[in-house]
């Protein structure tokens, strides 16, 4: 399943107990001491807390996450969008990408256009529901048309390059 060629709308939630995971799902974040941080190509570099990143507006999406071969789950995913971190950094105007790091070490490009053209944002809440610590406490990247293998869990740093 290419979730690019999948049209979700119609489909149930499935509920947070039958979702698969893959990956690390045992990193543990002191919510006391977690920062996420925006640096690079930025004019003005972040440093957030759990609490401030909760105060952004928020976007909920219902998306696919896809690890072909092992599950599919359509979930209800909150969050910040990418696009509201990059305004509040001011993001330089020769920006090209930025590098989504999580706790587990992985790390994912994505171009600046897709950002802005795209359902790309770090969520915090699945299903109406606190983002489990199996699937990426406190934040995941999710992404619209993205395998489940590029949502970056436990995301802590996002270089703008």
């Amino acid at each position: 399943m290419n979730p690019m060629e999948i049209d979700n709308r119609y489909l149930e939630i499935d509920p947070l107990d039958q979702f698969g995971t893959m990956g690390p799902t045992d990193i543990l974040v002191d919510i006391k001491t977690y920062r996420l941080r925006m640096t690079g190509m930025v004019t003005r570099p972040l440093s957030l807390a759990y609490d401030q990143i909760l105060r952004y507006p928020s976007v909920t999406e219902n998306f696919l996450l896809i690890c072909p071969g092992f599950f599919v789950n359509n979930g209800r995913w909150t969050g910040v969008h990418l696009t509201v971190l990059l305004q509040d950094a001011h993001m330089k105007n020769e920006a090209r990408y930025i590098d989504v790091k999580g706790g587990s070490e992985k790390t994912v490009r994505i171009s600046i256009k897709d950002i802005f053209q795209k359902k790309i944002f770090l969520a915090y809440r699945v299903n109406d529901k606190p983002l489990p610590q199996k699937h990426g406490f406190p934040l995941r990247l999710v992404s619209e048309d993205a395998y489940g293998s590029n949502w970056v869990k436990f995301v802590d740093e996002i270089v703008v390059s």
